[in-house]
């Protein structure tokens, strides 16, 4: 069972600033999502009320860097309730424009926080491609731990093929 989503405020990072969508964020993040090395990853969305579904179960952020109002990507997570599976799942996109400036690592970093402070979760899970290695190094840096890989977990966009997934889990006691 998933959460119904909350009331969103603002989360501050060492380096982002994660406040709640709004609809003129729309063009930008499809636009982000559709760079060659996001769309790789993340399958470019057609739905045109992307990433405003309204049966979405993820509760999403506008990424900014600090100092500025533009949005230089998203971060989402969602909830399980159950009590006896109680964790978070997190999801991320990035401009590749400001790749390997540490904003990602922060922006990842400032959601966990929230989910292990705020929400009181004591578990959060990220599934990256297997071959996304930068992805893998920067959820790492977080003190997200591989837990196992996931074959055939997901259809490549663009091709179709079935690739490969890594299971990666956070507990509180592993944040850095």
């Amino acid at each position: 069972m998933l959460a119904a989503l909350r009331v969103v405020t603002t989360l501050t990072g060492a380096l982002v600033v994660l406040r709640p969508l709004a609809p003129a964020d729309g063009p930008t993040l499809r636009a982000i999502l559709a760079t060659p090395k996001v769309a790789r990853w993340w399958d470019p969305d057609e739905d045109p009320d992307w990433p405003f579904e309204p049966d979405s179960e993820s509760q999403r952020f506008a990424v900014c860097e600090r100092g500025s109002d533009d949005v230089i990507g998203m971060v989402q997570f969602a909830e399980e309730t159950d009590p006896q599976y109680r964790h978070a799942g997190v999801d991320i996109i990035l401009d590749p424009r400001v790749h390997s400036r540490g904003l990602g690592t922060d922006a990842v970093r400032t959601v966990v926080r929230h989910l292990l402070d705020d929400l009181g979760h004591h578990r959060v899970t990220i599934d990256p491609a297997l071959a996304n290695a930068a992805a893998i190094r920067c959820y790492e840096k977080v003190g997200f731990r591989r837990v196992g890989v996931m074959r055939r977990y997901e259809r490549s966009p663009g091709s179709g093929i079935w690739r490969d997934g890594l299971l990666m889990d956070l507990l509180a006691e592993d944040l850095t």
